[in-house]
């Protein structure tokens, strides 16, 4: 791995970009793909489903009967695995939710209300690519039924044969998703935003993918359909020092490299020592992964920079926005009091990111690219939404009249100040 030594700050920009470049030939062929099935609907699903896999199934919802029988395939291990997963998950994201109304009378005979209401029916994307991620399922599907969603839809791309994962199915069953398409792509974000005969629309999709996805996401919530968040490629920076282990570093780094060869980890120290320890550390242990193709080219995108002190991490790591930020430096809560941008922050050396990937309870669903600095990742309230009303007396209506007609003809707005006039002078 390449190490950076003390950067100056006129070169941070630099070293905060992600690996990503924008692809005109990629958002041609998605603007295609979806303009073709908003338009002509389950027709254009199914040409472009052959088109892209060189096949096309009978249907593309999943029987029930297919998805009872994944769940004999899985081991007593793995299901144990996601029940624990699925029981921490369940008690982090039950604390998130929050349903009581807010009412305040405002002034006398003005009274203003805030109630939450879930979302009707959600979808959710599940990427089937280079590694079934069953473990996004509970992550999506768990807040969606916590927060009261009617229906949640699912669409993964299936495989060569065309099946699904048993471990997606399981997952799938055990989380509350109502119904399973084996579709993926941008194909799928569109049939779910516009839907199709056989794939319900939805309100809100939810979920990661590739950029075919992430560009349908974008093009889709412009149009009619909420999206969580815009999902890059995975990241993850790592804050180390003399204390740290180098070990765990370095381990650290390649779990979120061999997501995919766009993945990208940092690793930020003020110990040059720890930094090519680090970088040894890495090389060593690349070595033994299965994923080595897919590691070679993503840690490429990674680099291990120096900085001056404990300052210049922080100030790093804030302007990178990490989506996942380890700290496993001596005194970690501290400097996590002083996180200002990061979409999940894992504290002390006992804490990798892995276990927030899988069953710590917290959601690995994060935003990416930097949209740390404004977006938190997908929590219960991303389910839900907040709908206000208000009522007001006769007496209300006159004390606020004076206000609501001096702003409505200060901005040229007559039926406004009309609106309320009329009410005063028809009901006295």
């Amino acid at each position: 791995m390449e190490i950076i030594y003390n950067p100056d700050k006129k070169l941070w920009g630099d070293l905060t970009a992600r690996c990503c470049v924008d692809s005109p030939e990629i958002d041609r062929r998605v603007e295609a793909i979806v303009s073709d099935i908003k338009a002509n609907g389950e027709k254009a699903l199914r040409q472009v489903v052959e088109r892209i896999e060189g096949f096309v199934p009978g249907k593309f919802e999943v029987d029930q009967a297919v998805i009872t029988k994944a769940a004999e395939k899985i081991s007593p291990e793995l299901k144990a695995a996601i029940k624990t997963a699925r029981r921490n998950i369940t008690a982090f994201h039950t604390a998130q939710l929050r349903k009581e109304p807010v009412v305040v009378e405002t002034m006398p005979g003005v009274r203003c209300e805030q109630r939450v209401l879930p979302i009707d029916r959600v979808g959710i994307y599940i990427p089937g690519g280079r590694a079934p991620l069953f473990s996004t399922v509970l992550m999506l599907a768990i807040p969606a039924r916590i927060a009261g969603c009617r229906e949640v839809v699912m669409c993964t791309p299936p495989r060569a044969d065309g099946t699904i994962s048993s471990e997606i199915l399981y997952a799938a069953a055990v989380s509350g998703v109502d119904r399973i398409f084996a579709v993926g792509g941008a194909q799928a974000i569109a049939a779910m935003a516009y839907g199709t005969e056989s794939v319900p629309r939805v309100d809100k999709i939810f979920g990661p993918g590739n950029r075919y996805v992430t560009r349908a996401k974008q093009i889709v919530a412009a149009d009619c359909v909420a999206i969580d968040m815009p999902a890059g490629p995975s990241e993850v920076m790592i804050l180390a020092d003399r204390d740290s282990n180098p070990l765990y570093v370095a381990a650290d780094l390649l779990s979120q490299a061999e997501h995919g060869p766009d993945s990208q980890g940092i690793a930020l120290t003020d110990d040059v020592e720890m930094a090519e320890k680090t970088a040894a550390a890495v090389e060593m242990l690349a070595g033994k992964l299965s994923r080595k193709e897919i590691l070679a080219e993503s840690l490429a995108n990674c680099r291990i920079i120096v900085v001056n002190d404990r300052e210049e991490m922080i100030e790093f790591a804030n302007r990178y926005a990490a989506e996942h930020l380890i700290i496993s430096t001596a005194d970690p809560e501290g400097i996590a009091d002083r996180i200002s941008a990061a979409g999940s922050i894992f504290i002390g050396a006992h804490s990798p990111e892995s276990a927030g990937d899988y069953a710590s309870g917290t959601n690995h669903t994060l935003p990416t690219g930097g949209w740390a600095v404004s977006m938190n990742g997908v929590n219960t309230d991303s389910f839900l939404r907040r709908v206000t009303l208000q009522t007001l007396t006769k007496e209300g209506l006159r004390s606020l009249a004076p206000a609501i007609t001096s702003m409505a003809g200060a901005e040229g707005l007559d039926a406004h100040a009309l609106a309320v006039t009329i009410r005063l002078q028809n009901n006295p």
